[in-house]
């Protein structure tokens, strides 16, 4: 099985513009197969492929807005997957 942990994590304020490129390059990735995520200190490369599971949340609480949007999908790495024999008794 595949080992370790990779992960990416930004957080800052942006205008509309600056959210609706992000959102743009996002999706030219989905559609290119492949997904870079950086910033000064991190970096996180993702090939998305197949089938992808999407996740959409929105809440409003007083005067809070949120949603969230989480795609998800599984790597079909076969190079992990070895043939191993069988024995059955």
């Amino acid at each position: 099985m595949r080992s370790g942990k990779k992960s990416f994590r930004h957080q800052s304020l942006q205008d509309e513009k600056s959210i609706q490129g992000i959102l743009k390059s996002i999706s030219n990735g989905i559609a290119r197969g492949k997904i870079t995520f950086s910033d000064e200190d991190e970096k996180i490369v993702m090939k998305p492929e197949g089938l992808l599971d999407l996740k959409v949340t929105a809440t409003q609480e007083d005067n809070r807005n949120r949603f969230n949007i989480r795609i998800s999908w599984q790597v079909d790495d076969s190079s992990e997957r070895k043939k191993k024999s069988l024995s059955v008794k």
